[in-house]
């Protein structure tokens, strides 16, 4: 499993049981995804901690959930990776949902992207 659909479970789960954050390793990558996330209103906030292991120090990411996500929609996988340019940045769920895109000026919304004409990599779609 890739680690970016590991983090989306950890939040969509502890949404679903009602925690107040969640705590997931860091990459700058998931840190982007996340501050989108934020911007979007899936998630309250994103903070970067760290956190004592045996011999180190680890960071970690503290994701403040608050409300519930209804479903999400892998689209690029590590096996197969999904690209699309500007003009063919659709809606998800009719409006009601966001893509989060990967481009070359960084991870953003669809509707950012295309307000940059931008394609790229799309991650993941949620509702």
């Amino acid at each position: 499993m890739s680690p970016i659909a590991n983090m989306l479970i950890q939040i969509k789960n502890g949404q679903s049981s009602g925690k107040p954050e969640v705590i997931v390793p860091f990459s700058l990558i998931k840190k982007s995804i996340c501050d989108v996330l934020v911007r979007e209103g899936y998630i309250s906030s994103v903070e970067v901690k760290t956190r004592k292991a045996k011999k180190a120090e680890l960071p970690v990411l503290c994701v403040g959930l608050k409300k519930e996500i209804r479903g999400m929609n892998f689209i690029s996988k590590p096996s197969r990776r999904m690209y699309v340019k500007a003009a063919g940045l659709r809606q998800v769920m009719g409006g009601f949902g966001t893509a989060v895109i990967s481009t070359s000026k960084g991870v953003m919304s669809h509707a950012e992207a295309k307000k940059q004409n931008l394609g790229g990599e799309v991650i993941f779609e949620i509702w």
